[in-house]
């Protein structure tokens, strides 16, 4: 029954996720003076286009190579190449009800953190999110979310007269900027992979890479701490971005 049981936990999680999509497709259509019917002729060419590149990517993504096959691996994705760690989790899940072996004490103890942290004001998901993905994941998203509250303390302090409507934020430089770098990361990294997948590309690509060179010349802890100024760089320029004046707001002087 776990094929049909994930087929079926898929249908539900497609279906809310299409639901906030919808919501947030008509805010943007509402913002750039789209009509619905337009609207959903795209969420129909989208959600066509989408389930076969997703499926697609997903097959050439778990497709396991000749050493995984030599170690008994059948499924590349959820190995350490390809974590995937909600997939995991999910599986884990899945697989621990159905077969009635799921630790049954770690589900308890993480509804009554969950309740804990409704209590105390929390947003549960949230936190939830932020416990099993791991550190070098969250710890981003922190930043980013830090960066967020700076810019928006700041302009307050700037502006603090002027009161930007919940549009303007959105439309703001510095929500455009992060939006795509959350785009064109998510876009690069499915391309590396899939070309990672094929042998003879990532022969190619390894022979690109920098890093044994890098390593080598500054050891390995420089080599960590060049990523760590590569991200405080980005940082930056994301900061003075989003503080950057945004000709939709009005002037003192207007």
């Amino acid at each position: 029954y776990e094929p049909m049981a994930l087929v079926v936990g898929g249908m539900i999680c497609i279906a809310a996720a299409n639901a906030g999509a919808t919501s947030q497709d008509l805010k943007t259509g509402f913002i750039v003076g789209a009509t619905p019917r337009y609207q959903q002729i795209a969420l129909f060419i989208g959600a066509i286009v989408s389930s076969i590149a997703i499926g697609a990517t997903v097959k050439i993504l778990d497709t396991p190579s000749a050493e995984m096959l030599q170690q008994g691996i059948t499924h590349a994705i959820g190995t350490d190449k390809y974590p995937a760690p909600q997939g995991t989790l999910m599986a884990t899940l899945v697989k621990g009800i159905l077969s009635f072996n799921l630790d049954w004490q770690f589900v308890t103890v993480g509804a009554a953190i969950a309740i804990t942290m409704e209590l105390c004001g929390i947003k549960a998901l949230s936190f939830a999110v932020g416990v099993y993905l791991p550190l070098s994941t969250t710890l981003t998203i922190f930043i980013g979310g830090a960066i967020r509250g700076i810019v928006d303390w700041r302009k307050k302090q700037q502006h603090s007269k002027l009161t930007a409507s919940a549009e303007e934020e959105d439309l703001g430089k510095g929500n455009l900027f992060a939006t795509g770098l959350v785009a064109g990361g998510a876009i690069a990294g499915v391309i590396v992979a899939i070309l990672s997948s094929i042998p003879s590309t990532d022969t190619f690509i390894q022979s690109l890479s920098a890093e044994h060179g890098l390593t080598k010349a500054l050891g390995d802890n420089g080599y960590m701490l060049l990523g760590v100024g590569a991200f405080v760089a980005l940082g930056c320029v994301l900061y003075r971005i989003a503080m950057q004046k945004d000709e939709t707001l009005p002037t003192e002087n207007a």
